[in-house]
């Protein structure tokens, strides 16, 4: 690695330099391992680190690459995943000390989609617990690479932290409330929560299995499309997968903006949102109208009722997901987790009922605003990251605290709905702030294609942490 700062390059640049020899896999990953070594110190976004592993698959793409067989853009390329999905004889923790010992006998298909295109796997990357709430002891919480005393986001919180601090050139995060777009619009990362069903699901350990979708987390749109291009697709092992063919995403990157309707609800960018936060937003609207979007005023359907609805649905499910160790081991689990499946136990057919409708409510609202706009733009969260002494690593997480932090994320979980993260500023004290593009399902390409419009004509994603 001559130039010092490929560690931060974009994972289509370094893929185009992999395949025409300018660089060796080898190399790159080796570089990568002593990143790790050196600057994770402080950071905590590695679980397990797989150093032999790694060099192993980077010899092999190497090799492959030197025969003239190329793979694709993830061919020679180290990344990381979520350490909720399955590797074959590795530990899969799932963030809580239950499973602090559990190794899978199987990939995840999300994981044996990325090592077949040829991908180099370096570790595997921290969480909340159960993603949820709470660091119990072994874990280390990870901090944000911007400043190393704010909240990196949760609950693909190591995703986020090792993409933006340039130890990975893509991560694998997993969303149920918000979880892939928090880390990436507080760490100033690109992440795209899939539709419902594009992803297969198989092998990676559920938080509430009906709201569950995995995706990609990197530095560009261009490398998010890559990564979700290779990862989507219908697994027979996954019943709730799509058999839809999976476009060529990165080919609809520069289709413009040129007659995309893109709504925005006022109230949205602005009720309980950060002034800071809501001025970035609203210029990156800006940005899109004078890249062709066509911008219409909406009216989000109140969202109380469904954000108590994601609740009660995600707390009951937790408890099914968990039935194999809770409540036989509840003691083991940290104090977040804990309360969180203690309450969700007490969940009533009746309450679950209830909000079952609430969903289906919602998914009709959204259905039908979706007639008049392509995409909805609001924040990816309502302000820069918090100092982490505000969010103790692990106590109990009560409804009421719970809620507001994912108001604008968890509706799409609900829905299903496509949803990307991209940097759009700064706060005065200079941490990344994001904007959220919401489109309809299976509509990915156009959620990238207007994302990347917009990334193109900022210069965002050319600012990383100074490690």
């Amino acid at each position: 690695m001559a130039d010092a700062a490929l560690h931060f390059a974009t994972l289509t640049d370094l893929a185009a330099l992999i395949r025409r020899k300018a660089v060796s896999p080898v190399a790159v990953t080796q570089a990568m391992l002593d990143r790790i070594a050196v600057v994770d110190r402080g950071l905590h976004s590695y679980v397990t680190v797989l150093p032999e592993r790694a060099l192993q698959q980077a010899r092999a793409a190497e090799d492959e690459i030197a025969r003239g067989i190329y793979r694709g853009p993830l061919h020679g390329v180290p990344i990381a995943v979520k350490d909720l999905c399955w590797t074959r004889g590795i530990r899969t923790t799932g963030g809580t000390p239950v499973l602090r010992d559990y190794v899978p006998e199987h990939d995840a298909t999300v994981v044996a989609r990325l090592e077949a295109a040829g991908a180099v796997l370096l570790g595997k990357l921290g969480l909340t617990e159960c993603a949820m709430f709470g660091y119990p002891p072994p874990f280390d919480e990870p901090v944000n690479p911007w400043t190393g005393a704010h909240y990196a986001g949760g609950s693909s919180s190591g995703s986020g932290v090792a993409t933006a601090g340039g130890l990975c050139f893509a991560a694998l995060g997993t969303d149920t409330g918000g979880s892939i777009r928090l880390p990436s619009a507080l760490c100033g990362t690109v992440g795209i929560k899939p539709t419902y069903g594009r992803v297969s699901r198989y092998g990676v350990l559920p938080l509430a299995e009906s709201l569950d979708h995995v995706g990609p987390m990197t530095r560009s749109v261009a490398d998010a499309a890559v990564v979700l291009g290779v990862i989507a697709g219908h697994d027979p092992a996954d019943s709730t997968s799509w058999r839809l063919p999976v476009p060529d995403y990165t080919a609809e990157l520069r289709g413009g903006l040129r007659g995309v309707r893109i709504g925005v609800d006022a109230a949205g960018c602005t009720d309980m949102v950060h002034p800071e936060t809501t001025a970035a937003v609203l210029a990156a609207v800006d940005r899109l109208r004078e890249l062709g979007a066509s911008i219409s005023q909406v009216q989000l359907p109140p969202l109380d009722e469904a954000l108590a609805a994601w609740w009660t649905i995600t707390l009951a499910e937790m408890v099914v997901a968990h039935a194999a160790h809770f409540p036989a081991r509840a003691a083991e689990y940290g104090v977040a987790a804990r309360g969180l499946l203690e309450e969700g136990a007490r969940t009533s057919g009746v309450d679950y009922a209830r909000a079952h409708a609430t969903r289906l409510a919602l998914c009709g609202h959204m259905q039908a605003l979706f007639v008049d706009i392509d995409l909805l733009a609001c924040p990816s969260w309502q302000a820069p990251a918090p100092p982490l002494a505000l969010i103790p690593a692990d106590q109990p997480l009560a409804r009421d605290l719970a809620l507001p932090s994912v108001r604008l994320t968890a509706p799409y979980d609900l829905t299903g709905q496509p949803t990307i993260s991209v940097p759009c500023g700064f706060s005065s004290e200079g941490l990344p702030l994001g904007v959220q593009l919401v489109g309809r399902p299976f509509e990915e390409g156009l959620l990238c294609r207007a994302a990347y419009a917009y990334e193109q004509a900022s210069d965002w994603h050319y600012r990383h942490p100074a490690l």
